[in-house]
């Protein structure tokens, strides 16, 4: 396991609240570690895509907080060592595009954290090989696998979220190659019709029909996007972007929450160790949008849910269950690691 220094805060330097929230994210991390880090892998619980949303949300806190900086670096320095061919796969790389996408911005996200440009380089490599999923037969939008077998919302918005990214992160044509490709995907997207009557996205588009395929709307399905499109606007100076992008956050606020305004998963049945993290996706996103373009809206919501995850979710041995408002005794690596997202969602706000 890793083994962490000192992770208590200078409180002199932090408002109440804001300690509290870095305070308690220190804490859930090193439950993450001790329980579930292999440090032979560079894995946790021997996750795959899981574990490349954990190294984005460890990096996202290291910027945060200086007192953990360096524990998150050795983290991410041993899972960038150690995981890149695990599972069968090469330099995480495999059949699956939103795979790829989530290890590209788990390692953008260390790039900004360490300003080593391995991790950009491996994020671009990511997402060279992800243009290779373009194009569908709906006139754009990349497939979800190598082998074509459907189209999902969420592999179009990371790549989307991934060029955009990486155009802030570069100059020249090199920005402007990846500018295009996230503009390319949102023109596509945007007109596809997976974003639903109600500006919530499903999960992806029949390829068959090339419509809206009325499947889940799932909470990490409307957070990549807000990411995207925070970080495309960002790169274009372009406020319309911002504007789809709260139209989103908004709706989701609207339908998505229950008991006093915490995010629910839309389904009737216990979360798994997939959608169990996928609340922690959409509240990174809305950080993300939240910080380049503010609304007190969202910094409550924000609040509210990690007193609520840290309040009501986390069980006796620390760690966070799947329903932030409580009643469930489903916790796993990957509740837990969503409720950390919404803690260092709320750490970074002020």
């Amino acid at each position: 396991m890793v083994h962490f220094r000192s992770l208590l805060l200078p409180l002199l330097y932090l408002s109440p609240a804001l300690a509290d929230f870095a305070d308690n994210a220190n804490t859930a991390i090193k439950t993450l570690q001790d329980t579930w880090y292999n440090v032979d892998t560079g894995l946790w619980d021997d996750l795959w895509w899981q574990s490349g949303n954990m190294v984005e949300t460890i990096a996202r806190f290291g910027q945060r907080d200086s007192s953990f900086k360096q524990a998150a670096i050795d983290i991410i320095s041993n899972t960038y060592a150690k995981s890149s061919n695990q599972h069968g796969h090469k330099a995480w790389k495999n059949e699956f595009y939103d795979d790829m996408g989530w290890w590209a911005m788990g390692w953008i996200a260390s790039y900004d954290l360490t300003g080593d440009h391995k991790f950009l380089n491996t994020a671009k490599d990511l997402f060279e090989d992800m243009t290779g999923g373009w194009n569908t037969p709906c006139n754009g939008g990349i497939w979800w696998n190598k082998q074509h077998d459907s189209i999902a919302a969420i592999s179009n918005e990371l790549f989307l979220s991934v060029a955009a990214h990486l155009a802030n992160r570069a100059n020249g044509a090199e920005k402007a190659h990846y500018q295009n490709w996230a503009q390319m995907e949102w023109d596509w997207f945007s007109e596809s019709g997976v974003i639903n009557a109600d500006r919530l996205i499903n999960d992806g588009i029949d390829k068959s029909s090339c419509k809206n395929d009325g499947r889940n709307t799932f909470t990490y399905n409307q957070g990549v996007i807000l990411a995207g499109l925070s970080e495309l606007a960002r790169a274009k100076g372009d406020g319309d972007l911002i504007q789809h992008a709260y139209n989103i956050a908004n709706a989701v606020i609207s339908r998505l929450t229950k008991d006093n305004n915490i995010l629910n998963e839309p389904v009737g049945n216990v979360l798994d160790i997939q959608s169990a993290l996928f609340k922690g996706v959409f509240v990174r996103g809305l950080s993300v949008l939240n910080e380049n373009k503010p609304q007190q809206a969202y910094t409550d919501f924000l609040k509210n849910n990690a007193n609520a995850a840290w309040s009501r979710a986390r069980k006796s041995n620390g760690v966070i269950a799947e329903k932030w408002q409580g009643g469930s005794n489903n916790a796993n690596a990957a509740s837990h690691a969503a409720g950390i997202d919404v803690l260092v969602a709320a750490s970074r706000l002020g």
